[in-house]
């Protein structure tokens, strides 16, 4: 059973208008820094360990890649730590840039 959800655009935006997702992007630096989502930290290795060990596992997570693959092992990943409300974009950054 998936512990975490795959969320398509509009249920996305709507999320980060009601719930205040920490969003994580967890594409490549250059491509991160050429363009995120508003309010998106870039998930470096850094991070996702300090996550892991302090992260509050209430707070709402959607993660977002290019297309929406690499996102999901990510949130299977924050999900088996615990972390109860775990999203991945569909279609990731790519399809958002569409939208």
């Amino acid at each position: 059973m998936m512990k975490y959800k795959n969320i398509s655009i509009p249920d996305a935006k709507k999320l980060i208008q009601e719930a205040e997702p920490m969003i994580l992007d967890c594409r490549a630096t250059p491509d991160y820094k050429v363009g995120h989502l508003e309010n998106a930290l870039h998930l470096h290795e850094g991070l996702k360990e300090s996550l892991v060990k302090r992260g509050d596992k209430q707070r709402h997570l959607l993660i977002y890649c290019y297309h929406g693959h690499a996102s999901e092992h990510l949130a299977e990943f924050f999900s088996d730590f615990g972390f109860t409300n775990v999203y991945s974009l569909e279609g990731g950054y790519t399809a958002w840039q569409k939208e």
